[in-house]
């Protein structure tokens, strides 16, 4: 079902619905069906396309760490952090401090 989902939103790039939550949501697809480097691009790509939202960043941490990018997963959250509590979205905020803090945890114990 997931191919079928992210061949149906391709069709969407580059036209007027175009935007953060179509990259968002094609990132989020590719996250579930295993392909991390698509998921990262995409994820990418809606930050780029607005830096205010808060769940793509913490998408991106989550592709970027389950790509085996640890060290730029923990940067996602952490400016995903800054975003979401600039906007006031706290739950989100929380969410990423727990897995930044589980993640600089995993890169302490790997780099000692």
């Amino acid at each position: 079902m997931t191919t079928a989902i992210i061949a149906n939103l391709e069709k969407l790039l580059d036209g007027p619905r175009d935007g953060a939550l179509l990259r968002y949501s094609l990132g989020n697809e590719h996250l579930k069906a295993g392909n991390y480097q698509q998921a990262v691009d995409r994820l990418r790509q809606a930050v780029d396309r607005d830096g205010s939202y808060s769940a793509a960043w913490k998408l991106l941490g989550q592709a970027l760490n389950e790509a085996g990018r640890g060290k730029e997963a923990l940067a996602a959250y952490e400016q995903g952090i800054i975003v979401a509590e600039g906007k006031g979205d706290l739950q989100a905020a929380r969410e990423m401090t727990v897995f930044a803090r589980r993640l600089r945890r995993q890169l302490d114990a790997t780099d000692g």
